[in-house]
């Protein structure tokens, strides 16, 4: 599973770094992690307000920090797909 945070910079991107990081430990899944601050990333995946969470090339949250618990609903249901 390919997992982006796109402005993973600001103070926003770096709480939602540490929630993903929390929380892909209660997983048994192989992930790739990539973190981006390029305005090229912003571009492609059309993100408004960083930071921005890009699961398996699908933006999934934008402009805020999930809890631990909403995040691990959206990483769940990419499993299950």
């Amino acid at each position: 599973m390919n997992i982006k945070i796109i402005g993973s910079n600001c103070s926003n991107g770096i709480k939602l770094k540490k929630t993903l990081l929390k929380v892909v430990n209660n997983f048994d899944e192989n992930f790739e992690i990539e973190f981006k601050d390029g305005q090229q990333s912003i571009k492609k995946y059309n993100i408004k307000n960083i930071p921005g969470l890009i699961i398996n090339g699908k933006k999934c949250i934008e402009g805020k920090v999930p809890s631990d618990r909403e995040l691990t609903k959206f990483i769940k249901s990419y499993i299950t797909v």
